[in-house]
């Protein structure tokens, strides 16, 4: 009989459990996970689930994304490890005279409002996915959403927090307060809110398959609503957007090996963080002990250096590969001083607001998908009539060709810099996790603690969830969060790290959905986990 790779017990304050199943689905959002449950319960598989649950959390969790978001996607098909990049590119219109004329010079992409709106690629992961991997029609698949968003539903608590803290900064957006402020304010926990715009959008895009979003009713709105606005989204920038395979980077750590999207997202900052933590005894050390927390976050430290310096969509002037090269981080490894915190620079590698979901089924298939506005609801411009939210991924760009990485400058069709990343675990060739953890550069940084927790520690994937987190934000500076013990607290900072307590999890901390398979799919099947820091739910059967 298998044995569980895990220690038992848990001892971190948890309102969730842990959920055992052969068929699975987990999300921040209940109704996210119930509509992926849906599909498996009609014969549908993990790729026709994953795409019900984006669909219905692109409605039931506006603060971090909707119809006008990005997404990318890691699966196992059973077989073999596919990648997905579904973020949009910048308009035509953009270069850096443009934004020169508009908001001074060297003046980068505004945060807010339609000039931070590249074109949106949610839509079209959800069709790329069922192209080559859906089984049931695509259509059946956004009807759930389609009826959470025109029956309505009542707004949980971590939803409408971030709801009610957005709106002041929003409320000015064309369309937001139309949209995402009923009876002129945000809506109270437990309230009923409404998106009958958004339904129509869903039913057009089930219809067409995708196209009334790109080539049809849905793009000619959003793109006449921008330009009527002052922005330059255009038709043709909307028809030219494609979802791209690619092949996910991958990094070896203590017999596992972690998978991520290649370049211009930042998920290989996970990879180089623990390739750098390979040179460590980590499970030598206790688990929320001093040493061990300075030794994550100086790893992380070091792979933002090279990071911020050096990833874009195209243009690098390193490869992934040399900044993942075993040599190279070893040296990097060299710089940490178990003795105080550093400010660290980039290396030379030449020389050596976001939702996530996953889903797995009986026979095999895993899928680990996320989808994001950026900030919370993005742009804050939203086209009234389908109830598109649009992102605000153009605020990545630079504007400054003198800038340290000059392969960001803005420019008419490319990628910005992206966060959000989807991440999956194999064990020789075969897989082991679909997971991810969401919220800004959070997100790397908790693929880190989780992985090191449950590879180092052997502690089970809602364990390592429950567990209190760090968040490194530049120079010295640390977020932790209140729950974290004031003993390792007060010892990272004799050893010169600045701390803020932080009581706020929803972005701060992140939230991750866990999927770790247990043997055979169709005999053992799953372990899944689901975060407590948001409103969400593991499900299965």
């Amino acid at each position: 009989m298998p044995t569980s790779p895990f220690n038992a017990g848990n001892p971190y304050s948890s309102t969730r459990i842990p959920v055992f199943a052969r068929n699975a689905v987990s999300t921040s959002h209940p109704l996210g996970a119930q509509a992926g449950l849906r599909m498996l319960w009609r014969g549908g598989n993990a790729v026709d689930a994953a795409i019900a649950a984006a669909a219905a959390m692109a409605i039931v969790e506006p603060v971090s994304n909707g119809l006008g978001s990005d997404a990318f996607c890691i699966l196992w098909d059973g077989k073999e490890l596919h990648g997905l990049n579904a973020s949009g590119r910048a308009p035509q219109g953009w270069t850096p005279e443009y934004f020169a004329e508009r908001y001074g010079r060297q003046a980068n992409p505004p945060r807010r409002g339609v000039d931070s709106i590249t074109v949106p690629g949610a839509v079209s992961a959800w069709v790329a996915l069922h192209e080559r991997f859906g089984s049931l029609p695509f259509a059946e698949l956004m009807e759930p959403a389609a009826e959470i968003a025109e029956r309505g539903y009542l707004v949980p608590p971590v939803v409408q927090q971030k709801w009610a803290n957005g709106a002041p900064e929003l409320e000015g957006q064309p369309g937001f307060r139309e949209s995402f402020l009923p009876w002129g304010r945000p809506p109270a926990v437990g309230e009923l809110f409404r998106f009958p715009a958004a339904a129509r959008a869903l039913r057009a895009i089930g219809a067409s398959y995708g196209k009334a979003f790109y080539e049809g009713e849905i793009a000619a709105a959003v793109t006449s609503f921008v330009q009527q606005h002052g922005g330059c989204l255009s038709m043709a920038d909307m028809a030219a957007n494609r979802a791209e395979w690619v092949q996910p980077l991958a990094k070896d750590y203590r017999g596992y090996t972690l998978h991520e999207i290649p370049p211009g997202g930042q998920g290989i900052a996970a990879q180089i963080a623990l390739g750098i933590l390979s040179n460590f005894d980590l499970a030598g050390l206790g688990v929320d002990s001093v040493a061990s927390q300075h030794l994550q976050i100086e790893a992380m430290k070091l792979a933002f250096a090279d990071v911020y310096r050096y990833v874009a969509d195209a243009g690098m002037e390193v490869t992934a590969e040399q900044m993942l090269d075993n040599a190279y981080l070893a040296s990097r490894a060299k710089l940490i001083d178990p003795r105080r915190a550093q400010d660290f620079k980039a290396g030379n590698p030449v020389q050596g607001g976001t939702i996530y979901l996953t889903a797995a089924d009986e026979s095999g298939m895993m899928v680990s998908f996320i989808q994001s506005n950026f900030a919370g609801f993005g742009s804050g411009v939203v086209e009234p009539t389908f109830g598109i939210s649009l992102q605000n991924r153009g605020f990545g760009f630079s504007t400054d060709p003198d800038a340290p990485n000059r392969a960001n400058l803005v420019g008419p069709g490319k990628r910005p810099f992206h966060t959000i990343i989807p991440a999956f675990l194999t064990q020789e060739g075969q897989p082991v996790m679909s997971f991810g953890v969401m919220g800004g550069n959070m997100q790397p940084q908790g693929h880190m603690q989780t992985l090191v927790r449950m590879i180092d520690y052997k502690q089970s994937p809602q364990t390592a969830c429950d567990a209190p987190r760090w968040r490194f934000n530049q120079g010295l500076g640390i977020n932790v969060e209140s729950r974290m013990d004031p003993a390792t607290v007060a010892g990272l900072q004799a050893l010169g790290h600045e701390i803020e307590v932080i009581d706020d999890p929803y972005q701060d901390f992140g939230a991750g959905q866990f999927i770790w398979r247990m043997g055979d799919p169709s005999v053992e099947g799953y372990q899944v986990a689901s975060d407590p820091r948001r409103d969400g739910l593991a499900a299965g059967f």
